[in-house]
């Protein structure tokens, strides 16, 4: 086999082939011999890996060993989001820095507390001298998510002291992260909409004063411009997804990571390459293909047996992106309803009506309601309901934001989790993660090259 360009098709066929001769695990296996795949339990029910004082996510109750679906909760610290988002919204306040404390010290903080942590923010909002230019405008990406994992990971070069891992250290890290991911994301957004959208790009510096979710429509804006009601929602947003629990696949990543001892900027970038997935954070993107999907296929959207029937095409794989999957649909632990997802189509609704979105926030309505019954004609599964997914990226897109910041909004909405969840586990697990695998492979004879065919 010559790998040459001209062979490349076949090279990379034969190559499969050779893999695909050579390994096969039976998924049987995992069930004869009480694997947990995906670290689940027979019953759905994640396997208890881990302590935290963070975050708790409810979906179910356990009754006489049966699950039983409730109304879902999501708890920071011991106070529920909805309450937060209450808060934020009767006092009209912006929420996120408080949150960012929440998470990271475990209380709500004070008047001056709260002032000195905005301060903090806004100080380290602007990036290391010459950062942009040696390390997003120099390495342009098609991807986002890889820009900033890799823009993240650089940043260990700009610190003085990157491996130490004493608490007062990881703290001015976290936090200099939290403030500094916002401007890294819409700077590399710029950097890809020159190189590869061939548009115009523009910077502007970090004004004074203004909240994250305020600072990330000044940065990305070409005129700065944005009304009060667009920077609330998209502050409401960074609130609910700010944290879900250290099982969650990108909380669960970095700290596995940080269970080896490793730095900060590793442990982030880890997080934000598994965040990336489309069964993780990269599912609001899936939403809002699928939902440009129906609005071409159906010729009536608001005609619910039509619509049904094409929500009953896409898990049948002949409609849709062929996946079998109706997008924004479904959750690992919730069961009855995501209480992000409730709050996001509560506070949506208006800004849809006047932005002239209204027709696409009511499709997504009407598949919360019909996909439910869809799955279980389909498949028999009646707890299904929507999850966060399903309305974040119409707001995104209400907001004008384009589709290659949707993952990395989450994911500046999610490192003061991850940055909890890292500090609780250097502080009191302090043991890395080191799970089994059953081994499968049959004992062969070493051949010596020259009697190999």
């Amino acid at each position: 086999m010559q790998l040459d360009k001209l062979d490349e098709h076949e090279d990379k066929e034969y190559l499969c082939r050779e893999y695909l001769k050579n390994n096969y695990i039976d998924p049987e296996f995992s069930e004869k011999l009480g694997v947990k795949r995906g670290l689940r339990n027979p019953d759905g029910t994640g396997v208890l890996a881990g302590l935290t004082n963070v975050c708790d996510v409810v979906g179910y109750e356990m009754k006489n060993g049966v699950r039983e679906a409730i109304d879902g909760k999501l708890i920071y610290r011991g106070i529920s989001v909805e309450d937060l988002v209450e808060a934020a919204i009767c006092e009209d306040r912006f929420m996120f820095e408080e949150v960012i404390w929440l998470l990271l010290f475990g209380s709500l903080p004070g008047p001056k507390q709260l002032e000195d942590l905005k301060t903090l923010l806004e100080e380290h909002r602007r990036l290391p001298d010459n950062f942009v230019e040696d390390m997003i405008i120099k390495a342009p990406s098609p991807d986002l998510m890889n820009k900033i994992g890799r823009s993240v990971l650089a940043m260990y070069s700009y610190d003085d002291n990157p491996d130490d891992l004493s608490l007062e250290n990881v703290l001015a890290q976290s936090i200099n992260l939290i403030a500094a991911l916002p401007t890294l994301v819409v700077n590399a957004y710029q950097v890809k909409r020159r190189v590869y959208d061939k548009k115009s790009m523009f910077f502007h510096m970090p004004v004074e004063g203004l909240s994250t979710a305020e600072h990330i429509l000044s940065s990305y804006r070409p005129d700065q411009k944005f009304t009060h009601e667009e920077a609330k929602l998209l502050d409401l947003c960074l609130m609910v997804h700010a944290d879900h629990g250290g099982g969650n696949n990108s909380a669960f990543a970095c700290r596995v990571l940080s269970s080896s001892g490793t730095d900060t900027y590793a442990a982030i970038s880890a997080a934000i390459g598994s965040l990336k997935g489309p069964k993780h954070g990269g599912a609001n993107i899936k939403v809002m293909q699928q939902l440009d999907q129906i609005m071409l296929g159906v010729e009536n959207v608001y005609d619910e047996e039509e619509l049904r029937e094409f929500l009953r095409r896409i898990l049948r794989r002949q409609a849709g992106d062929g996946s079998g999957l109706i997008y924004g649909m479904g959750h690992a632990v919730y069961t009855k309803s995501d209480p992000r997802a409730v709050i996001l189509r509560r506070n949506a609704a208006h800004l849809a009506e006047e932005k002239g979105f209204e027709e696409e926030f009511q499709v997504l309505c009407a598949i919360e309601k019909l996909a439910p019954q869809v799955f279980a004609e389909e498949k028999g599964n009646k707890d299904v309901c929507a999850n966060v997914d399903l309305f974040s990226g119409l707001i995104y897109r209400m907001l004008g934001l384009s589709a290659d910041l949707y993952t990395p909004l989450f994911a500046i909405s999610r490192i003061p989790g991850w940055c909890a969840h890292r500090m609780e586990e250097i502080v009191f697990a302090n043991r890395i993660i080191r799970p089994a695998y059953k081994y499968l492979g049959v004992r062969q004879k070493y051949i010596p090259l020259d009697a190999r065919k």
